[in-house]
């Protein structure tokens, strides 16, 4: 049996964005379960659009998710070079073949000796493939005119060149998205004319946005470049666990997977042909199950960087360990903890009509004075200390449970509800727990009054 050998063949005309990547990876999924190759090649031939930096956003952020390829522009391989530039002179050599079987004709520039190769193409012939996604897909060669495989420049054009890559570089699958359909009739006029074997082609549904329109660089409601969710303090795995349901289901009971369960799972008759919704409620979902699993260290590694781009001061090391304990739970991804943090140390502080209700039920009054009595003296570094300050409240005043947590966690947060009371008054410092729970008495007497 033949082994299978995947591709993704990206052009360095962007960076590495969403559709670029589910390509990528569902051809590397396919060639890693199935004991193959997977390879990257560089179609770089569109000189114009080629952007700065391109191919190393590729490579590089390829990386990050976690793909390796055993073949490439930066590690080479045994049907390099891998960039179609440095290839020109096979394109010439195959188009000249065409040209001595009359399968081709020059196609002069007017009043000039300068010509383009066009490929003649053949008349009532039926091309049929059978897709891996879509089943069999039939396409009339009236449908097409003759087209351009050779501009009078020597570049080559990309439905040709891929033809002439994917057989000499021995590629047996292709996966790419649906919009290469109407590609596929060219390649294989191609492929006829040179009597050589057509890879297994799948096209892959579209990924669409919020509004089901097709994901395009022009939708900025959408971040696109995995570079940006990198910025954002996003975690590679769960991009990749992400990207992988864009299309895809696997047969599990759940859907959070790591690159080895994907690659054993990975079924390429299980890709839809419907499709793809983008949600990015479900991305911050699985990245907050990943940051879940991140030991203390790696929390602090991942977050600590969007905290002192901000100027945020962190007093100590046993203080930012706090307050990741509070915020942990309600972070999706690293550059989020910044939000929080905001909301959570807010120098305007207000308490909602709603949060002002819940409080009054309370015997709130002398619980929120003598606690501010009780903190004089406390070393607001250490939790234990604000505890022991609310078991003195509860002997103090009677008054215990609920009565006791409700109105100060309010008065001092805003909120009904949240993580240890004590590690959050610390966090929050004497200084403004004070300050707010004074504004909290003045408010609730002047509207009890």
């Amino acid at each position: 049996m033949k082994k299978f050998r995947a591709r993704y063949a990206p052009s360095p005309t962007g960076l590495l964005h969403i559709g670029n990547a589910r390509t990528a990876l569902f051809n590397y999924l396919f060639a890693r379960h199935h004991g193959g190759d997977f390879i990257i090649r560089i179609e770089d031939t569109d000189v114009l659009r080629n952007v700065k930096d391109g191919e190393k956003s590729q490579l590089e952020n390829l990386s990050w998710l976690g793909m390796t390829w055993d073949e490439g522009p930066d590690i080479g391989g045994k049907y390099a070079p891998y960039h179609q530039l440095k290839r020109l002179d096979l394109y010439k050599e195959y188009a000249n073949i065409l040209l001595e079987k009359g399968l081709a004709y020059k196609d002069y520039k007017e009043g000039s000796q300068e010509y383009a190769v066009r490929f003649k193409v053949p008349k009532d012939v039926t091309y049929t493939f059978d897709d891996v996604i879509r089943g069999r897909l039939s396409f009339d060669s009236k449908e097409v005119e003759d087209w351009i495989i050779l501009k009078d420049n020597g570049i080559p054009t990309y439905n040709f060149a891929v033809v002439i890559d994917d057989h000499f570089m021995e590629i047996t699958h292709v996966f790419r998205g649906e919009e290469h359909i109407t590609n596929t009739p060219k390649q294989l006029m191609v492929y006829d004319a040179f009597g050589w074997e057509y890879p297994t082609f799948g096209h892959m549904t579209i990924i669409v946005n919020e509004n089901k329109k097709k994901l395009s660089k022009r939708d900025t409601d959408t971040v696109q470049f995995i570079s940006d969710y990198r910025k954002m303090g996003y975690l590679p795995e769960a991009v990749l666990n992400f990207l992988s349901l864009l299309g895809w289901s696997p047969q599990s009971e759940t859907e959070i997977l790591n690159k080895e369960e994907l690659i054993k799972l990975f079924d390429e008759h299980r890709l839809s042909a419907a499709p793809s919704y983008f949600d990015k409620d479900k991305l911050a979902f699985i990245n907050s199950r990943y940051m879940k699993q991140l030991t203390l260290d790696q929390l602090k590694d991942l977050t600590r960087p969007f905290l002192v781009e901000k100027g945020i001061l962190i007093p100590s090391e046993t203080w930012f360990e706090n307050l990741l304990m509070i915020l942990k739970d309600r972070l999706s991804f690293g550059a989020e903890i910044v939000k929080y943090y905001e909301a959570f140390f807010h120098d305007t502080f207000t308490i909602s009509d709603e949060m002002q209700q819940e409080i009054k039920a309370f015997d709130f009054e002398p619980v929120l004075t003598q606690f501010l009595e009780e903190i004089k003296t406390v070393d607001f570094d250490q939790p234990t200390e604000i505890e022991v300050a609310i078991k003195n409240l509860v002997a103090k005043t009677g008054i215990k449970g609920k009565g006791i947590f409700m109105p100060l966690r309010i008065a001092s947060t805003g909120e009904a509800h949240g993580p240890s009371l004590p590690v959050s008054l610390s966090l929050l410092g004497k200084t403004k727990v004070s300050e707010r729970i004074e504004q909290t008495l003045r408010l609730l007497k002047g509207v009890t009054q």
